[in-house]
C-alpha cells in the first residue's frame, strides 16, 4: 500500500509559498541601494589574488528585472500546474493523465499495424522481418532489464536462446507466460534439515547434474532427497531429479541453472529457498503486443534450434 498522509500536501504548499517569499524578501533588500551619478563606489573589503577587490554595486535592473519575471512565473505556475501539493491546477494535468494520453495518441497510429500482426500465427510470425525489428524493440524497452539485450538472461532471469524452458517453450506457453506472469517458489529447507543435511544433499544434486561432488555427502544426500519427511526433494522434483518444467520445477539434472551449480549457492537455495516472478503484461501492453513478443521470444528459440 502506498504511504499517503493528509499532512504532506499542506507541508509542500507552506514551504513552496516560504520559499517563494524568501526569495522576495531578498531581492527586495538587496535592491534599495541606489547610486547617484558620479558617486563613487564603496568596496567591500573581500581581495582575492592580492589586488582583486570586490565594489559594492547595486544589482543591474535587467537583472532584477529578470529576476521578478521569474518569480511571477513560478505563481503562475503553481496555479496552472500541480505544484503546491494541495491541488491538480487549472489545468489539472498529472503524469498519469499526460502517459495515457500519449499512449492512446502511440495506440491510434500503431494499433492497427499490431492488430494485423495478432493474427497472424507466432510461428509464421516469428519469420516476418518486419515482426521482428518490432518485437525485437518491444523487448529492448520492457525486457531487457532482466533478460539481458542478447536475451541470454542473468542470475536469476532464464535465458531466453537455449532450449531449456520452464512453463514451457511453445508458442502457447510463451504468450500465456508473458500475458499473464509467472510465480515460482522453492521453499526453505534449512530450519528442518540442518547444516549438514543441507550440504550432502547439495552434493548429491551436484552428483546427478554431472559436477565435481563429495562422494560420502552425496550418498547420504540421495536418501535425505528420496525420503526426508515432512516433504521430500523427490516429492517436486522427482526421484531422478530431472522436475517438470512444464510446470515451472527446473530439471536438476541438466546443465541449465538460473542461480549458478556451485554447491555454495545450492546450499544456499535449499537453506533459504527462492522465490522468483515474471510480472503479467497483457493489462499494460495488450494482446497484440503479446503475441508479437511472444513471437519475437519464439524467434530467438527457433533460430538456436537451428
Amino acid at each position: 500500500m502506498d504511504f499517503t498522509s493528509g499532512f504532506w500536501p499542506v507541508y509542500i504548499l507552506v514551504m513552496v509559498v516560504l520559499s517563494l517569499a524568501f526569495v522576495l524578501v531578498v531581492l527586495v533588500t538587496q535592491t534599495k541601494m541606489k547610486i547617484k551619478k558620479g558617486e563613487k563606489v564603496e568596496v567591500t573589503g573581500h581581495k582575492w589574488d592580492g589586488d582583486l577587490e570586490e565594489y559594492n554595486n547595486p544589482l543591474p535592473g535587467w537583472w532584477v528585472v529578470m529576476f521578478y519575471m521569474t518569480i511571477i512565473f513560478a505563481i503562475g505556475y503553481l496555479f496552472m500546474y500541480p505544484g503546491s501539493g494541495v491541488s491538480q491546477g487549472k489545468f489539472g494535468w498529472s503524469s498519469q493523465g499526460q502517459h495515457a494520453k500519449e499512449m492512446a495518441e502511440a495506440n491510434k497510429q500503431f494499433g492497427p499495424i499490431y492488430a494485423e500482426f495478432g493474427k497472424t500465427p507466432i510461428p509464421e510470425l516469428a519469420k516476418n522481418e518486419k515482426a521482428e525489428i518490432l518485437g525485437k524493440r518491444l523487448f529492448m524497452t520492457y525486457c531487457i532489464q532482466c533478460h539481458g539485450a542478447d536475451a541470454r538472461g542473468a542470475k536469476g532471469y532464464p535465458n531466453l536462446t537455449d532450449t531449456t524452458w520452464l512453463w514451457g517453450g511453445s508458442p502457447e506457453k510463451i504468450t500465456e507466460t508473458i500475458a499473464n506472469g509467472r510465480v515460482n517458489q522453492m521453499p526453505a529447507f534449512g530450519a528442518i534439515l540442518g547444516e549438514e543435511k543441507v550440504r550432502d544433499v547439495a552434493n548429491y544434486v551436484l552428483k546427478i547434474s554431472g559436477n565435481k561432488f563429495n562422494e560420502a555427502r552425496a550418498t547420504r544426500g540421495e536418501v535425505i532427497f528420496k525420503t526426508a519427511q515432512p516433504l521430500a526433494c523427490a516429492s517436486c522434483h522427482g526421484a531422478e531429479g530431472k522436475g517438470n518444467p512444464e510446470s515451472g520445477i527446473p530439471n536438476l539434472t541438466d546443465k541449465d541453472w538460473l542461480f549458478d551449480v556451485s554447491e555454495s549457492t545450492i546450499v544456499e537455495t535449499i537453506t533459504n529457498g527462492r522465490q522468483n516472478q515474471m510480472p503479467a503484461w497483457k493489462e499494460f501492453l495488450g494482446d497484440d503486443k503479446v503475441h508479437l513478443l511472444a513471437a519475437y521470444v519464439y524467434g530467438l528459440n527457433a533460430k538456436q534450434d537451428k
